[in-house]
């Protein structure tokens, strides 16, 4: 295992064995642990821990160590599997200082973004480091602080050289990210996702679930989707399937399996790409969120003024926050709706019935469409039907 540290762990596409690779996130928090370790016992180890928010281990070999007095550096490789990605093999460094102020601080060094636009997860000027890497990091160094001691404060700085030139090939410098890469992940792995291996196994699993005795089928394309629907009501594995960023063809795959029902549950940032028909909502096949935003909010009846606001935005949640502020945000959902809702019936072709429930982590639900309102209630009815008969059994 200690070749890449992830050895055994893949999904099978097409007859294929597609590995499973980790973050850089996981190699930034694995780094930090490794140098931290060095300060506590003076020693410098060849491999180190790590366990991923996704629940797999891994022992990931420690490079370029060096260790002085009150400092540490040291790196851990990035391995992305069978995933095409640009950081593949890039070096991902960790330099840890003790400080006299006690607590944990975590910073970018050469090679990771900065932020210089509002409206992403990080403030003007902090470092590209999303949320849950930003924790694995500070939790590594908490643990060894606690196991071995440490009184004095520890500081990270995370550094990705090679970030420098790759971040060109990204929509980093777009979205307001200069001078490198941003450190990512959200359950520390990265499952392969060849496209065409991707969409099969989205249809093999519709057509598992279909074989099972499932007719209806609730879709999200990812993570933020499935937890937002399992945080309103109680749905079986059964039930639910994920299918990234290919709504349309999952759209025909439903079709073609046989389901009767489908409903979408996503982040307005997907869905609202839907708004102009876009049926495969990747980046590098169409970013116009902001552009369409604006046009559910000309239907909504925005002003000038407003539109153009919206198309200086970055995220969609901040977006939502200009509509809100301008008293838009209802008109301009049910807008939102009515083209989604469109869309999504032209891509069927009255063959299934759809619907969609859109959302966003700082709002809620921002609207449903076709059968999304009676079917949640369903589900919550079933969900409290089923609460309540555990109970008169205990």
């Amino acid at each position: 295992m200690h070749e890449t540290g992830i050895e055994g762990y893949y999904a099978v596409r097409d007859g294929k064995k597609l590995y499973y690779g980790y973050t850089t996130g996981t190699c930034a928090a694995a780094a930090a642990k490794a140098a931290a370790l060095m300060l506590a016992t003076g020693q410098i180890p060849l491999y180190v821990d790590l366990l991923t928010p996704k629940g797999i281990a891994l022992s990931l070999e420690v490079l370029e160590p060096e260790l002085q007095p009150r400092r540490a550096r040291c790196a851990i490789r990035k391995y992305s599997g069978d995933d095409p990605d640009v950081t593949d093999g890039v070096l991902v460094y960790a330099d840890v200082t003790l400080e006299e102020t006690p607590g944990i601080t975590v910073d970018g060094g050469e090679g990771v973004g900065r932020v210089t636009k509002p409206g992403l997860k990080q403030a003007i000027g902090e470092a590209a480091i999303n949320p849950v890497p930003k924790r694995m990091i500070a939790g590594a160094l908490e643990r060894v602080s606690e196991d071995y001691g440490i009184t004095a404060g520890l500081k990270a700085v995370i550094s990705i050289p090679a970030g420098v030139e790759l971040a060109k090939r990204t929509f980093n410098p777009r979205l307001g990210i200069v001078g490198g890469i941003s450190v990512l992940g959200t359950s520390g792995i990265v499952e392969p996702m060849s496209e065409a291996a991707l969409v099969e196994s989205i249809g093999l699993e519709l057509r598992q679930k279909y074989a099972l005795g499932c007719r209806r089928i609730i879709i999200a394309p990812g993570n933020y989707g499935a937890d937002f629907i399992r945080s309103l009501c109680h749905v079986e594995e059964t039930e639910l399937v994920k299918c990234s960023n290919f709504i349309g063809q999952t759209i025909d795959m439903a079709v073609s399996a046989g389901f009767s029902e489908l409903l979408f549950v996503s982040h307005i940032g997907k869905f609202i790409k839907l708004t102009g028909g876009i049926m495969n909502t990747h980046s590098r096949e169409a970013d116009a969120r902001a552009e369409l935003m604006a046009a559910c909010a000309l239907r909504a009846g925005s002003t000038a003024e407003t539109a153009r606001r919206l198309l200086d935005c970055l995220t969609t949640d901040e977006m939502l926050e200009v509509l809100r502020a301008a008293g838009l945000l209802e008109k301009t959902m049910a807008v939102a709706a009515q083209r989604v809702d469109y869309y999504l019936n032209y891509r069927a072709k009255g063959q299934i019935t759809i619907g969609a429930a859109v959302f966003s982590n700082e709002t809620g639900m921002l609207f449903t469409t076709g059968p999304a309102p009676e079917w949640l209630a369903e589900l919550k009815a079933n969900e409290e039907k089923s609460n309540e008969n555990t109970e008169e059994r205990t």
